[in-house]
């Protein structure tokens, strides 16, 4: 039997044979691509194992009389989006997020920013990174989005556990206690310098297959054991650490002496957190700037190419006291990007372009590491995504001098006082946030407060040099096709001289079928290539001869 060379038949059927076989392949002018001629096999032909070029046929064949036939889909996604200024303020148990995020809203994704975690003293910018505000924050969280929902008791009376994740279950004093006790070491000295690092905080929080949430989902065939040839396999998901699990067996250990988990990711703790509604997706701190992801159980193997980067714009210009953190990832088939800033602050004339030239610079600056090397491209940029999300203390204030603004607040005139908004402002003349979308504001500024008051900070000041002009500081804007805004609000919490501002949002997300095809036929694949392939050099004489007859 002869085949027609592998230039001539490009397209009609993939590489048979080795260089062996070409020896033995002739063409015959003026005939089709489907039909062939067989011809006397060399001795080497001969020789060569004819089961083994029948396996490597077989399996070539099959891929050509099936094919994939791919589909896309819209569907939405409910997204809840928050941002709060804490001022510096630690949390205690007895704090009630629902001013920040509602226990009840039973959104598919939590996108929740925060500011100020820890004081911006010289301290926490220039040498210590304390965790343990971040992680009282991921307590609380966990405690409002996994609090569960036949249950009318308070999680806080239930017995403590020995895993982080059971801080939901622990009583407001015990958990206070907890969180005192581990800043110490057993004779009493400080233990600053040897707390967990965040990576091992989150865990408890986290899907138990954490890290496939760093590779590529680009296909919805391809199967988990195919990532090491669509992947680079990156070391690293986000820009500035690594998540080996040497490093991950190592935070298990030193929580052992240092005491944020007693017994590391135990099976009890793995099994809880199995049971957890919402899954920690990706959380990511930087000085006083902090940003957590969270998604519903069943999104998580939906989700892929988490990745975060950092961009510091504080003092010099890049430290991190202000800045922003992103956060992308992609949902099905489509990529998100999650931005939460802290900008300049200032209300003196021109401050504003210092706040312009912050988002430049991060646009401009922030970098996701590549993952994909095979399917679509992933977005490397903030703009490239399909759904962009900025949030944060934007700081742009109200051009308007206190008396001024504080008449139109008592008239509650909103449209008046969000003529002088800087932001709206810099934005019409577009210098800052061209293109991208911002719900109209029907609540009061949410800047600055008096310390646990519902007056603002001008009422009570002694001085004008301490006096704030209340503004609308915290935002929600965002950028692309396929976004609509349900909602855009304040909460009403004391804890901060700052509201917290929420959005909610339904986001279009294309989802991939695939439906796998084949051609009904009743002849074994197999046994049509043997009676193809020449055993014998008589045979192969015989087959030619069959040919030339007609058949």
């Amino acid at each position: 039997m002869a085949f027609p060379d592998d230039e001539k038949m490009k397209g009609c059927r993939p590489k048979l044979f080795g260089t062996k076989d070409k020896k033995v392949v002739k063409r015959t002018d003026g005939q089709s691509c489907s039909t062939v001629k067989s011809g006397p096999s060399s001795s080497k032909s001969q020789s060569s194992s004819p089961f083994r070029t029948l396996s490597v046929r077989s399996i070539r064949l099959s891929h050509l009389l099936g094919h994939t036939s791919n589909t896309t889909k819209t569907e939405p996604f409910r997204i809840f989006v928050s941002t709060w200024n804490v001022g510096g303020n630690t949390p205690t148990a007895e704090l009630n997020l629902d001013e920040f995020l509602p226990a009840d809203d039973n959104s598919d994704i939590y996108v929740l920013g925060f500011q100020e975690i820890v004081p911006l003293n010289a301290g926490n910018v220039l040498v210590v990174e304390d965790n343990e505000p971040a992680s009282r924050w991921l307590a609380l969280i966990n405690r409002t989005l996994n609090i569960p929902v036949d249950s009318n008791a308070d999680i806080f009376q239930h017995k403590p556990s020995s895993s982080l994740d059971s801080t939901s279950s622990l009583s407001s004093s015990n958990l206070d206690a907890s969180f005192s006790s581990h800043s110490r070491t057993p004779n009493g000295s400080s233990a600053i310098f040897q707390k967990s690092s965040l990576k091992s905080i989150r865990k408890p929080y986290m899907p138990t297959q954490r890290k496939l949430l760093k590779l590529c989902n680009c296909s919805v065939e391809m199967t988990r054991k195919s990532y090491k040839d669509a992947c680079f396999g990156c070391p690293q998901a986000y820009a500035n650490e690594t998540d080996s699990s040497e490093e991950d067996d190592t935070d298990d250990r030193s929580n052992d002496t240092c005491g944020y988990l007693v017994d590391g990711m135990s099976s009890a703790a793995s099994a809880s957190r199995d049971q957890l509604k919402y899954n920690l997706i990706s959380c990511k701190r930087m000085v006083g700037i902090f940003i957590t992801v969270w998604a519903k159980k069943e999104l998580v193997h939906h989700i892929g190419h988490v990745r975060t980067s950092c961009v510091g714009r504080g003092i010099m210009g890049y430290l991190g006291n202000k800045g922003c953190i992103s956060v992308s990832m992609t949902l099905h088939q489509t990529s998100f990007c999650f931005i939460c800033s802290h900008l300049a602050s200032g209300e003196k004339e021109g401050d504003e372009l210092r706040r312009n030239l912050d988002v430049l610079e991060i646009l401009r600056l922030t970098q996701f590491q590549r993952i994909c090397r095979a399917g679509r491209r992933i977005p490397e940029k903030i703009l490239d995504h399909d759904r962009v999300i900025w949030l944060g203390d934007l700081n742009y204030r109200i051009s308007l001098s206190y008396e001024d603004t504080k008449k139109l607040l008592t008239e509650n005139n909103w449209d008046a006082l969000f003529e002088k908004d800087q932001l709206n402002i810099e934005r019409k003349s577009g210098r800052v946030f061209r293109g991208w979308s911002e719900e109209k504001i029907y609540f009061a500024p949410t800047y600055k407060y008096s310390s646990n008051s519902d007056s603002y900070a001008g009422e009570t000041a002694t001085s004008k040099k301490k006096r704030r002009t209340p503004a609308w500081c915290d935002r929600i804007l965002w950028h692309g096709d396929g976004i609509v805004q349900l909602s855009y609000f304040r909460g009403e919490s004391k804890f901060s001289d700052h509201r917290p501002v929420c959005g909610t949002f339904i986001v279009d997300v294309e989802i991939q079928e695939s439906k796998s095809k084949r051609r009904s036929s009743n002849t074994n694949i197999r046994i049509g290539a043997e009676e193809l392939l020449p055993t014998s050099k008589s045979k192969g004489n015989r087959n030619k001869g069959n040919k030339g007859s007609g058949t």
